[in-house]
């Protein structure tokens, strides 16, 4: 009954009016935002974080968590009908889906991405709801020591777990950690690495740095890299699956709510290698594995289960330990500590209307979705023919004045230009700005564990091995580089031994 009694009272407050209210702008804002390609959440988020300055925590967390699950539905619809992802993990549902629609099963397809969506996220909110007060208390035992080695942890984890270059990622990482090294040491409050400007004193404002690598940054990217969708708009036809395509689906829906909720949980997982780990799957398991890629329903399921469930998981490590486990949880994990709200352990405890009231706002999220998704068709496929030329200046302005707003700074105005500037490079060169953001974000939590660790240790780093959550860490963590590098260099070999084959055997087999 102690632990209902919250779990109600959350309730109470996701159902107030205002409340409610911003949870159907997050998720509207969200589904939008998911068919226009190349934006995304994370982006979109940190635009929007100086409007959150003049809401309630409450409200303000709803509407960004909202954007973010909202995002996961809209992509998958241009995805289906144009095979123009407009949310990263949709590119995985596009590869059956986009070939449903060519078979004349669009509103199947459609239909199955919904109720696949909706069981994913439900699912895994209400492992979120049992599992979250466990692990916020088990971590309330936590001390420096605990909390350096589970930062460190989650930055290896961003830069080694993700979809692109682990090389890359490592060296985004190590570039966050710098940038957030600038400003007033944590402990005795000594300015460092601020070129003698005052209005680095206090180090770069994280809305600074996420409206730039991620809003301004991709803004810039996407006006380069302009993408139209070709040919006609098939047919939609009935959306509502038949009892044989849920039947056929269900199996995939289950693993699906596994994957996306276990890979949700990690940082550097998220909604896109979720859906990927979830696709091989299906086609592994399948006894039909041929028709992937030409229209198996399964293709559809999995994936899209498994991103929303990892969308409604994520929340896990955020709320519970204060650490963001991809980068639109960085950005709300800023928008807390906007609020002046330390996320982590405590949370449940001193802020349980805001804890239960997010969690409980993401049941009536979900249910918003998948009654609005499918009529809004029509609706989302002109949006995303409008030209990247007309939205990108108009998102560019509304960034630049949002960031003025914050501070009234001209300087920061500089800042993020130069912030989005380097957003923009990285994307063009193959380097993911994600990484830097979490690093960036976790960066200030290592530091000032670490160093107050090891004032306990008295300067002896044998002292983590005495706190055996601590040890478990770092045992977890040197077996996380063991793997990366085992697989580089088995990646390394087979590339050798490619090269070693002579030009004629290749032209012979070939």
């Amino acid at each position: 009954m102690d632990f209902l009694t919250p779990v109600l009272e959350g309730f109470g407050v996701a159902l107030q009016p205002m409340n409610l209210l911003f949870c159907l702008i997050g998720v509207t804002l969200g589904m939008f935002v998911g068919v226009l390609p190349g934006l995304g959440p994370a982006a979109s988020i940190a635009i929007l974080l100086p409007v959150t300055y003049t809401l309630d925590e409450t409200a303000a967390i709803i509407m960004l968590a909202g954007i973010f699950y909202g995002a996961l539905y809209g992509g998958t619809i241009t995805a289906i009908l144009l095979r123009l992802p407009g949310e990263a993990s949709s590119a995985v549902t596009a590869l059956d889906g986009y070939a449903m629609a060519r078979n004349g099963r669009a509103g199947t397809a459609l239909g199955v991405a919904a109720i696949s969506s909706f069981v994913g996220g439900t699912v895994a909110i209400v492992a979120l709801t049992f599992v979250a007060p466990v692990v916020a208390g088990f971590a309330l035992d936590f001390g420096p020591p605990e909390f350096a080695a589970l930062a460190l942890l989650g930055i290896l984890m961003v830069a080694t777990l993700g979809t692109g270059s682990a090389l890359k990622s490592i060296v985004a990482a190590a570039l966050g950690l710098l940038l957030a090294s600038i400003g007033q040491d944590p402990i005795d409050g000594t300015g460092r690495l601020n070129f003698g400007s005052d209005q680095l004193f206090d180090g770069i404002p994280f809305v600074i740095v996420a409206m730039g690598l991620f809003g301004v940054g991709e803004i810039l990217y996407n006006l380069e890299s302009v993408r139209k969708a070709r040919g006609r708009l098939p047919e939609v036809g009935r959306v509502y699956p038949s009892k044989k395509d849920l039947r056929a689906s269900s199996g995939a829906m289950g693993r699906g709510s596994v994957v996306g909720f276990v890979f949700g949980v990690l940082p550097g997982g998220g909604a896109v290698m979720s859906s990927m780990v979830s696709y091989a799957m299906e086609k592994r398991v399948s006894r039909t594995p041929k028709l992937f890629g030409r229209g198996a329903i399964q293709g559809v399921a999995g994936p899209e289960t498994a991103s929303n469930a990892a969308a409604s998981s994520s929340m896990i490590p955020l709320l519970s330990l204060g650490i963001p486990a991809n980068a639109s949880m960085a950005v709300i994990f800023g928008a807390l500590l906007l609020q002046g709200i330390t996320p982590g352990p405590l949370l449940v405890e001193d802020r349980p209307d805001l804890f239960w009231g997010v969690v409980n706002s993401m049941y009536l999220g979900n249910i918003l979705l998948v009654l609005m998704c499918l009529p809004l068709i029509g609706v989302f496929v002109r949006i995303v023919r409008i030209p990247v030329a007309v939205l990108g200046p108009v998102a560019l302005i509304i960034t630049l004045v949002g960031v003025y707003t914050v501070r009234m700074s001209v300087f920061d105005m500089f800042l993020i230009i130069g912030l989005g500037v380097i957003g923009y490079l990285m994307k063009k060169t193959g380097f993911e700005p994600a990484p830097l953001v979490l690093a960036f974000i976790l960066g200030g939590i290592l530091e000032s564990a670490f160093r107050r660790s090891m004032r306990i240790f008295d300067g002896q780093l044998t002292g983590f091995f005495t706190h055996p959550i601590a040890a478990t860490l770092l045992v977890a963590m040197a077996v996380l580089v063991a793997f990366t590098m085992l697989k580089a260099f088995r990646a390394a070999r087979a590339g050798k031994a490619a090269d070693d084959v002579p030009e004629e055997d290749r032209t012979t087999r070939v």
